[in-house]
C-alpha cells in the first residue's frame, strides 16, 4: 500500500504545536478592513488553536498526522 500525501492546501493553512494540537490563522484579516475598528483589526492578527476537537481531528486526518 503506498504513503498516504498530505493534503497540500491544508499543509499551508494549519500548523502543528509542540503538545500537538492544531495552529490556525484567524479569517476576515486580509480585505474590507477599513469599517473595522483598530480593536478588531488587532484581535485578528497572529493565530489560535482550534477549540472544537472535532474540527481539529479532521484537521489531522488531512496532515497524516
Amino acid at each position: 500500500m503506498p504513503k498516504m500525501k498530505t493534503h497540500s492546501s491544508a499543509k499551508k493553512r494549519f500548523k502543528r504545536t509542540g503538545s500537538g494540537k492544531i495552529k490556525r490563522f484567524q479569517a476576515g484579516a486580509r480585505h474590507l478592513l477599513r469599517k473595522k475598528s483598530k480593536k478588531a483589526k488587532g484581535r485578528l492578527c497572529g493565530s489560535t488553536v482550534f477549540k472544537c476537537k472535532g474540527d481539529a481531528n479532521r484537521i489531522k486526518k488531512l496532515l497524516c498526522i
